[in-house]
């Protein structure tokens, strides 16, 4: 009489009851503007702020945690994500105009924050309607474009730690310097305090009409892109960089240099994260030969490598 085999615990059965969602091997290319790379082990939708800090006080400590956006400045490699991955929903997108101010969850996109202040009348976050993601990774990055940039319009913020405590933040405990801000990494934001001052509502409307042309105009918007890929150096502009290079253009597997903005990459169509993340390190690799710079990733990358790929 033979026993039977005993089952496998898999990461599901560690984690405690939620009110969200909780999905195995879950995929992320769906969910990001590249439209590449592998699955989440397990991806957390939480029904609101509340769940998600009774589930980090109640996970255990070993299992790693990932947050990610609405994937517009992420590359999530072929392997895949191991542990819990965190995206934030519904509930996270709500937003409430009071005069000159803007409280909002952070899984709420920039442009419709940008859009409610318009409705509003408040003028200052126009920018906001030309930065791609969400209100979190906005506050995580130090966001900016078109001479602004979110340490000018914070308030405030507020955060959850991986033992899932909360934490109300000023603008001066956020740290922001150039495209990053001093609070923990692994800290979670879920809600920020933006102010603008009140404005002209045909001017505001005349500003982001602006913005959308100067957008159109010069960035690769309509192919699987995501956004700027190096930050820009100090006096110098990481576009010009990679084009004095000679790497407009350049191309490895289904991964190319944007002809349109030479600091987009994009996907052609058969591209995987290996493609997209080699050919951003051989990107790297001319411009520190030619111009003696070294270009530094904006675009975060997460995950493992496919096994055999190298990357």
């Amino acid at each position: 009489m033979s026993s039977a085999a005993p089952q496998t615990q898999t990461l599901l059965d560690r984690l405690p009851p939620v009110r969200g969602r909780l999905s195995e091997n879950a995929p992320l290319s769906k969910v990001t503007w590249f439209g590449v790379g592998g699955p989440a082990e397990v991806l957390f939708k939480p029904a609101d702020a509340d769940d998600l800090a009774a589930f980090l006080k109640a996970k255990p400590k070993d299992i790693p945690v990932t947050i990610i956006g609405v994937g517009s400045n992420l590359l999530v490699r072929d392997g895949g994500v191991a542990g819990v991955v965190i995206r934030l929903g519904r509930d996270f997108a709500k937003i409430s105009v009071n005069n000159a101010d803007i409280i909002c969850g952070a899984g709420v996109l920039d442009v419709n924050i940008a859009r409610a202040a318009q409705e509003g009348s408040i003028t200052g976050l126009e920018f906001l309607s030309g930065v791609p993601g969400t209100i979190g990774g906005a506050l995580r990055m130090n966001a900016g474009a078109y001479g602004a940039e979110m340490q000018n319009i914070v308030q405030g913020a507020v955060a959850i730690d991986m033992d899932g405590n909360r934490h109300a933040l000023a603008a001066d405990d956020l740290g922001f310097s150039y495209r990053k801000c001093s609070v923990p990494n692994d800290w979670i934001f879920v809600e920020a305090h933006l102010r603008g001052h009140a404005g002209n509502a045909a001017d505001i409307d005349a500003r982001m009409n602006d913005i959308k042309n100067a957008r159109e105009g010069t960035q690769p918007l309509r192919t699987r892109t995501g956004g700027s890929t190096f930050k820009n150096p100090k006096g110098q502009k990481a576009w010009q960089l990679i084009d004095d290079a000679g790497c407009r253009g350049l191309q490895i597997g289904g991964a190319q240099v944007s002809e349109l903005h030479c600091n987009f990459l994009i996907n052609t169509g058969s591209a995987t994260a290996a493609d997209i993340e080699n050919l951003g390190d051989e990107v790297r690799r001319r411009v520190l030969e030619k111009s003696k710079v070294e270009l530094v990733w904006e675009i975060r990358r997460i995950g493992m490598a496919a096994e055999g790929d190298g990357a």
